[in-house]
């Protein structure tokens, strides 16, 4: 794992002079006709909650994910004729004044030059801003997608700084399996990139409980800003999750089941309840996510070896082993099952 370029204090550079430098000439490709991507959206085990710095998008603590396989985001580009970029969403087409077009928009005219406008088709097969992260395998896909457009030829850690501009998360979702993003020290970024974990496990089952599709009211974005600013539990937030994703990881290495699940699920509830002690209080779940939550509890105190994990969102991502997929199965009717290594 390489960084991109020597630091440069924010003072000095903004985000678009340092994109332009990433991609110096090739900036100025003369692009394809038309260029796609697919990116897998990827679940936290130890969350990422809190940017150092938001204009880069940085993370106050790194992360460690896993990837859900055919579960994301397939984007096309192609380029236009017109003053703005197109957006369709799930065969929708998109408003300009709508918050995902404008994300999208910020970014495209980071890193395309001046006047080149695109058409984008997204078709994301997980539920938008619904805490199932979308926006992650949303932003990786375009970085990608891009990258084949343009004819970068970028390496993937200089791909995965650029996904991060769109989304934090979006710099760990270029790769399937487990994914680790450093949270880095350097002023503008350039260390704060992921890289996949050799470690294969595919034993390892994922199940997505879908307690609603709808888009969360806060957006991931705007809770983290709340949190810091009011939580008074926050402070110690970073060192558990820096504790944290080292007991992850070691036990990813030693493909240590329990430790890694049970510490996911403990890094999950403390990052909610930073979430909850905020003012005002911001609270993801829904009762039935609740519900859902007691369950699982309950199954695992009958000795069902089964753990959770939560996003910003009311949905739940339980974690298991191959072996008890029927035990899941038979509990959970609406459960879908994802084999990450597959």
């Amino acid at each position: 794992m390489g960084t991109i370029k020597a630091a440069v204090a924010p003072s000095k550079i903004s985000v678009k002079q340092w994109v332009d430098r990433v991609l110096d000439d090739a900036k100025f490709n003369v692009p394809a006709a038309k260029a796609s991507a697919y990116a897998p959206s990827n679940i936290a085990l130890s969350k990422y909650w809190g940017k150092r710095e938001a204009s880069f998008n940085l993370p106050v603590t790194g992360s460690v994910s896993i990837s859900l396989a055919g579960h994301g985001t397939h984007t096309k580009l192609c380029v236009i004729d017109g003053p703005k970029h197109q957006v369709t969403l799930n065969g929708k087409g998109l408003d300009e004044r709508d918050s995902f077009v404008i994300k999208l928009s910020q970014w495209l005219d980071r890193v395309l030059p001046n006047n080149l406008k695109l058409g984008v088709t997204t078709v994301n097969t997980v539920p938008t801003a619904a805490g199932l992260a979308s926006s992650a395998s949303g932003f990786a896909a375009l970085t990608l997608a891009t990258n084949n457009l343009m004819g970068w030829n970028l390496p993937q850690h200089q791909l995965s700084a650029l996904a991060r501009l769109g989304s934090g998360s979006a710099s760990r979702s270029l790769w399937h399996g487990f994914v680790k993003w450093h949270a880095g020290q350097l002023p503008d970024g350039s260390d704060s990139v992921a890289h996949p974990l050799e470690q294969q496990w595919p034993n390892l089952r994922v199940g997505l409980l879908t307690v609603s599709s709808h888009t969360k009211a806060v957006s991931s974005r705007e809770g983290m800003a709340r949190t810091i600013a009011t939580s008074k539990l926050y402070k110690q937030w970073p060192q558990q999750a820096q504790d944290d994703l080292a007991t992850i990881e070691a036990a990813i290495a030693m493909g240590d089941f329990e430790t890694m699940a049970k510490t996911a699920e403990h890094n999950a509830m403390s990052m909610h309840a930073t979430m909850a002690a905020a003012w005002p209080p911001l609270v993801y779940w829904q009762p039935e996510s609740l519900a859902q939550m007691q369950k699982v509890w309950q199954l695992r105190a009958q000795g069902l070896p089964l753990y959770l994990t939560m996003d910003a969102g009311p949905n739940l991502k339980l974690l298991f082993e191959a072996k008890h997929q029927a035990d899941v199965v038979s509990a959970f009717e609406t459960v879908e099952i994802i084999t990450p290594f597959s």
